[in-house]
């Protein structure tokens, strides 16, 4: 026993001067010079990354005996009952943009059905937030707090983002606190992934998880690159897939919901595709090129005016490099009503830059009874690549009811006039009399239908 309490001390010793040794080790090289670290600039940033807690609070699902008199008379449930409800609680990150009015940007879904949204600084300081406006289909909301003494990230935006520049994506991951992690830049231009209406991600391996959401990614800068948002968890943790909503993306919505409350997106009039293989070898396209592809040009559109023909090929936009048309929709998302972009287009191997206007929104769904009186009670949407009408609904005496139309059917002419989308229904239909032709797609088949 005494051998097993010498040991105890001995032991005690000599970790206690392990650790004085450790303690007095230089924080600088052979050469007098300072080993390389992030704390500066994380000093400088880490307070204008917060925490956010929302609160909502959602009724129990029904119970269908209360329903039953018998069953409530038996248990003496009392007559003005109602369900329970329970509260939850959930946490993710945010960024503060501008210092002085309290400006702070997360994402959308951390925010999503919140009665209540909390921030918290570094500081140990909470306050409660008002939503200003959201902006789901790019995933962005904006809160805004009433506080002094804040700090702002850098959104200068001087820093290029390359693929392999190293970054910091700071938030509050499983409700742990402020958090740092480091990666690189893994790819730029991500879109496709069924993750937001609107994509052109920023992919990086710095560790990012639930909780992360609405966080900082930063440049060695300390100058705000993106705002981190989803991740790639096969396994339901990081596996070094994460993604980020660039800054200039953010901002332009941040923007819009500041002065209008709401963004309000725009179009050029374009129908667009992917450059598949074929296509690639249709139009003799050298390897690598890359861009999207004009498949339509819309009449009395912005593009029209400005001379975009089908068969351009956009390959940027304000210099932006497009890989595909999700990504140029994408860019073009982040531009106001109004503002005029510079496309560079390939025309027959030679490039072309043409100066367009941003125009309001074609039609994407409407009422049709301000249409015709004959298509009165139906609800009608633009079918995916201006291939149609959509019927996605329809009122019991709607007079299409009547005469064999239903919901689901896509209609593709009007009085034997082809349509694509709304806009060509509302010119056609106008047009017509007393009666209506309509050739309809179901299930595949082609059918037509006449309302009186």
């Amino acid at each position: 026993m005494k051998k097993f309490a010498r040991f105890i001390l001995l032991l005690s010793s000599f970790t206690l001067h392990a650790s004085a040794v450790y303690s007095a080790l230089p924080a600088v090289d052979a050469d007098g010079k300072p080993f390389p670290s992030l704390a500066p600039m994380l000093k400088q940033v880490n307070p204008a990354v917060v925490n956010i807690a929302t609160y909502s609070t959602q009724q129990y699902n029904h119970n269908p005996l209360l329903n039953d008199p018998f069953f409530r008379h038996f248990f003496n449930v009392p007559r003005h009952y109602q369900q329970p409800k329970k509260r939850q609680q959930s946490a993710g990150s945010g960024v503060i943009v501008d210092a002085q009015d309290g400006i702070i940007i997360t994402n959308y879904h951390v925010i999503k059905d919140a009665d209540q949204v909390q921030v918290s600084l570094i500081d140990g300081r909470t306050f409660a937030a008002i939503i200003r406006g959201t902006d789901p289909e790019l995933d962005i909301a904006v809160l805004q707090i009433q506080a002094d003494q804040l700090t702002a990230v850098s959104t200068l935006g001087r820093f290029t983002v390359e693929v392999g520049d190293y970054v910091v994506a700071i938030g509050n991951p499983f409700g742990l606190g402020q958090t740092v992690t480091t990666g690189i830049v893994s790819a730029l231009g991500r879109s496709g992934l069924g993750i937001e209406g609107f994509e052109n991600f920023i992919q990086t391996d710095a560790s990012i998880n639930p909780g992360n959401s609405g966080g900082a990614l930063v440049n060695l800068a300390g100058e705000l690159v993106g705002i981190n948002t989803a991740i790639i968890a096969p396994a339901g943790g990081n596996v070094g897939i994460g993604f980020a909503i660039p800054t200039a993306m953010a901002l332009a919505s941040m923007r819009q919901i500041l002065k209008y409350g709401e963004v309000r997106r725009g179009d050029l009039g374009l129908g667009l595709q992917d450059i598949s293989p074929d296509l690639r070898n249709a139009f003799q396209l050298p390897l690598g090129q890359h861009g999207a592809l004009v498949s339509e040009v819309h009449p009395n559109s912005t593009a029209h005016a400005a001379g975009l023909r089908v068969g351009d090929i956009v390959v940027a936009i304000d210099g932006d490099a497009t890989h595909s048309s999700a990504q140029l929709r994408s860019l073009l998302a982040v531009k106001a009503i109004g503002d005029t972009v510079t496309l560079t287009i390939l025309r027959e191997g030679r490039e072309h830059a043409l100066n367009v206007d941003i125009q309001p929104p074609q039609i994407a769904s409407a009422d049709a009874s301000d249409i015709h009186p004959l298509l009165s009670g139906l609800q009608l949407e633009n079918a995916a690549d201006n291939q149609g009408i959509w019927v996605t609904a329809m009122a019991r005496n709607a007079p299409a009811a009547f005469s064999g139309l239903r919901p689901g059917d896509v209609i593709v002419a009007i009085d034997k006039r082809r349509v694509k989308n709304l806009h060509d229904l509302a010119t056609i239909a106008r047009q017509g009399g007393r009666t209506l032709l309509l050739q309809i797609l179901r299930n595949g088949r082609s059918y037509y239908v006449q309302l009186r």
